[in-house]
């Protein structure tokens, strides 16, 4: 086996061709857009290249023949949080053949460990955890835009190499179209009628005000949560650039308390149902069909990320915004499920703000750590 770093055309063309080799047989997976794979790696328009440095590597066998790839990366302003150096690893595809998932991890290993980084987490991203992050282990079904998704046989190479979880990542369903339980509908009434209290959605003609009260929001409501790193204004302004082309605007809702940002949720249409077909490839014909598809709609919404300033946790805020989502979609008569990812295990309330909407189980990832010593 050969181990190859990717540093031309050629190279990089190889590591995005490694996975279509892997699923040809998958009809569940849904191939991620050679673009959104590549800016992780362009220090042009990844900002944590700013305060971090990643590499990337293919693997052949012996008679040239693609079997797997993998990327290392080393995010600074999270590395040192940890009680050991931490690095990450990513973007991992391989045969299912043991030998040579390893020596992919062990490439991976010596390029972090030569960095000062004494363990590492993966499978995750370089960048934030909305893409690209968790190993399934449970949910097989087709992915939605952005969610990571792999063989089974992935889960022995992890664990036979001495990963163990970090923390799991849940992901549920909710049928659109089914009548809220009771007492969440009276609670996200209650809220939405007191006194002080407003809702606003999304608007592309002012998006500075919105990404700055979503970083207010967000920062405050997840500064408790362990080894968490402040999100800056420049990434949330990058992501929600790629989202502009999918995006709907009254998907995306803010609560105000007497004009204080106090919760937010991002939804998204779920464009892996208009790329499903185009294996990576952003080309004319691909583009004509995504037009068309974007306006035909789909039938799934994917949530982001939600967050509540930690003062405002217990008033029901997020009832009240799923309550206005509701009276936006349900008229279109259009999408048939919203997809909640992911919340990690972790996170107890909002797996109970899950729960009280009627939400079912629908995939678990695994974030999984592995300590060099």
């Amino acid at each position: 086996m050969h181990i190859i770093p990717v540093a031309d055309s050629q190279t990089k063309k190889e590591f995005l061709k490694v996975p279509l080799l892997i699923y040809k047989e998958d009809k569940n997976w849904i191939c991620p857009l050679n673009q959104d794979v590549e800016k992780t790696f362009d220090a042009h328009k990844n900002p944590f290249f700013k305060h971090g440095s990643c590499t990337r590597w293919i693997l052949k066998d012996d008679n040239g023949h693609l079997i797997g790839r993998i990327a290392a990366f080393i995010n600074e302003k999270k590395a040192y949080q940890y009680e050991q150096p931490t690095g990450g690893v990513g973007f991992f595809e391989c045969i299912n053949d043991q030998s040579a998932a390893f020596k992919l991890f062990d490439t991976a290993k010596e390029w972090l460990a030569a960095r000062g980084m004494a363990a590492m987490d993966g499978p995750i991203n370089f960048g934030e955890n909305d893409m690209f992050w968790g190993l399934l282990v449970e949910g097989f079904t087709p992915p939605s835009y952005g969610m990571n998704y792999n063989p089974a046989y992935y889960q022995s190479f992890f664990d036979n190499y001495g990963f163990t979880t970090a923390y799991q990542q849940i992901t549920n369903h909710l049928a659109v179209k089914k009548p809220f339980p009771e007492r969440f509908t009276k609670i996200a009434t209650w809220v939405s009628n007191k006194p002080g209290y407003t809702f606003e959605h999304f608007s592309k003609k002012n998006p500075d005000k919105y990404v700055a009260d979503l970083m207010e929001i967000y920062n405050d409501g997840w500064k408790d949560f362990e080894n968490f790193v402040p999100i800056k204004k420049e990434t949330l302004l990058e992501s929600f650039k790629q989202m502009e082309t999918i995006m709907d605007e009254k998907l995306i809702w803010f609560a105000y308390l007497n004009g204080e940002p106090a919760s937010f949720v991002v939804i998204i249409p779920d464009a892996n149902q208009m790329i499903k077909d185009f294996k990576g490839n952003l080309g004319l014909i691909e583009k004509l069909k995504f037009v068309y598809r974007r306006w035909k709609g789909v039938n799934r919404m994917r949530a982001i990320v939600m967050g509540t300033k930690s003062a405002y946790q217990k008033h029901g805020l997020e009832s009240a915004l799923f309550i206005k989502l509701k009276e936006y979609v349900l008229p279109m008569d259009q999408y048939d499920e919203l997809e909640l990812s992911w919340v990690g295990d972790f996170n107890d309330k909002m797996l109970s703000i899950h729960e009280a909407t009627g939400a079912t189980f629908g995939k678990r990832h695994l974030t999984m750590h592995k300590s060099f010593s």
